[in-house]
């Protein structure tokens, strides 16, 4: 055979392989309104940089006749391409070969491209789509799953490790998604649970569906799996490359800047009417995020699940920061179980990959009741003092409004490493709000005339002595209070000055962070 013989048979196996399940199957999944595994790949990444590896790999399944059958590919497409210039390793499963089911094979093409991410440094991204464990390979399959686990856990605060479902991810697949840094799912595309509604009737006499059970708006609004989600696959991969341009490619760098044309020394004097002088008027903190950040673009994360803490990506001065800030439209702005949660693993991600911390605080304490305390509050809520103190980045707090007792304490306070406090003039740091103070200490003598009104004269005076930002910037727990416009230029220097911060911490094997 001469050399344009092999040539051409070697073109010819590589398009009969790249064609998967066949043009029947592609048609299929194209009339369901889903792509195949490498359109899905050509659109995360910039147009003709994808490089595909080991589209030759075979099975080595023998059993209920698998011998006999062809799995192109073994199921899962794996390579790197760029995404904005930079270099990202990823796999998409392949649905329309064996329903994209995971073997041995399989399995060891995601662990190699994964372990080739780990090598270069570079982001990683799981598109899953598969019907489960390849049953025919048996404990192979599951010891696939296995490594793959072993090697997400090696890479965690690594690199960045992404997961977008777009179809089934059930059973112990979940757990891989699980183990990376965001979710990423289609709205009525994509479903995650570890078992299925069948089994679920059969064990609980419940009737649910998969949209019910794992569909997208159950993980973005319930479980809070989710971190992004997107009506159709195009616009969940576009997610994918916004989020990407905000993080480092490993935890060696920092994230890239970028000139966003928006001057630091910006001031915003609408901000002074965002926040209301009566703590018990609600408000959004996010039309104070956005005059703050560069352009006034903020990228929020679980934007749908415990809505009384907002967690996102902005830039400030061009550099990407991590935002966390109590949300007083929902739930007052109160830290409950979820809350808690959130925060936390944002906190420990951006300490992960040096992301400078913006905290905003409104928060009146912890939400009371019986379901929190049962449900765990005092653990759930120790993870958020945890990632504060733990975090070596530099931390900017802003004090907004209401900073009450152990929740003030909590958002990133001085005394949890803060490196740069300010408040507004309606910062409020205190034990708890002037009525509740009031209360516990006014004691109503025997002859007191209208004890209402002394009451309230205790308030105001409590109110005027306690609840301001001075007592504290008299003690040195805040640095400055400062007007709200100049917010944003503020935050911008001290940013620039703690830009080269190194904090060293006792040698330990690691900490053991509350759950």
């Amino acid at each position: 055979m001469s050399m344009q013989e092999k040539i051409r048979r070697l073109r010819e196996e590589t398009e009969r392989l790249r064609q998967g399940g066949g043009e029947k199957a592609i048609q299929k999944r194209r009339e369901q309104g889903k792509l195949t595994a490498r359109e899905r790949l050509e659109l995360l990444f910039d147009p003709g940089t994808f490089t595909e590896i080991d589209l030759f790999v075979k099975h080595r399944g023998t059993e209920f006749g698998l011998d006999r059958k062809e799995i192109p590919a073994d199921g899962v497409v794996t390579g790197w391409g760029l995404v904005d210039g930079r270099t990202v390793f990823a796999y998409s499963q392949d649905f329309t070969v064996q329903g994209g089911s995971l073997g041995e094979k399989h399995a060891d093409k995601i662990v190699k491209v994964l372990e080739m991410a780990l090598k270069a440094g570079a982001p990683f991204v799981g598109i899953n789509d598969s019907g489960g464990a390849r049953i025919q390979e048996g404990v192979d399959a599951l010891n696939g799953y296995g490594k793959i686990f072993y090697r997400n856990t090696l890479a965690s605060g690594v690199i960045p490790q992404l997961s977008v479902i777009m179809g089934p991810c059930a059973g112990g697949a979940v757990y891989s998604p699980g183990l990376t840094d965001f979710v990423f799912m289609v709205e009525g595309g994509s479903y995650m649970f570890i078992t299925g509604p069948e089994v679920i009737k059969s064990v609980t006499g419940e009737d649910v569906t998969f949209e019910a059970l794992g569909g997208a708006a159950a993980h973005m609004t319930r479980s809070g799996v989710a971190h992004f989600s997107a009506a159709d696959e195009p616009s969940t991969l576009a997610l994918v490359r916004r989020l990407l341009s905000f993080l480092p490619s490993n935890n060696m760098e920092d994230p890239p800047a970028l000139d966003t044309g928006d001057p630091v020394d910006r001031e915003e004097s609408a901000l002074a009417d965002v926040v209301p002088v009566d703590p018990n008027k609600p408000y959004d903190v996010r039309d104070v995020i956005r005059p703050v950040l560069d352009g006034g673009d903020f990228f929020e994360v679980q934007p749908q699940w415990a809505m009384n803490m907002v967690v996102g990506f902005g830039r400030l001065g061009g550099r990407t920061v991590g935002i966390v800030a109590n949300q007083p439209r929902v739930l007052a702005g109160t830290i409950d179980i979820n809350a808690s949660d959130k925060a936390a693993r944002f906190i420990r991600f951006c300490d992960a990959f040096n992301i400078p911390l913006i905290t905003f605080v409104d928060t009146p304490g912890y939400l009371p009741g019986t379901a929190q305390e049962h449900g765990g509050i005092i653990r759930h809520g120790a993870k958020l003092l945890y990632a504060y103190s733990e975090a070596t980045v530099p931390k900017l707090t802003v004090v907004l409004r209401k900073a009450y007792g152990g929740a003030y304490l909590a958002m990133c306070s001085q005394s949890l490493g803060a490196d740069f406090t300010v408040a507004w003039p309606t910062a409020e740091i205190a034990v708890m709000g002037a009525d509740g103070a009031a209360r516990i200490l006014f004691k109503p003598s025997p002859d007191e005339g209208d004890p209402a009104r002394a009451l309230r004269e205790w308030t105001a005076a409590y109110r005027e002595r306690f609840n301001t930002p001075y007592m504290a910037a008299a003690r040195g727990y805040v640095e400055a209070v400062i007007e709200p416009q100049a917010t944003r230029p503020v935050l911008a220097r001290a940013l620039a000055a703690l830009g080269t911060k190194r904090e060293s911490r006792p040698a330990r094997k690691h900490g053991n962070f509350p759950v």
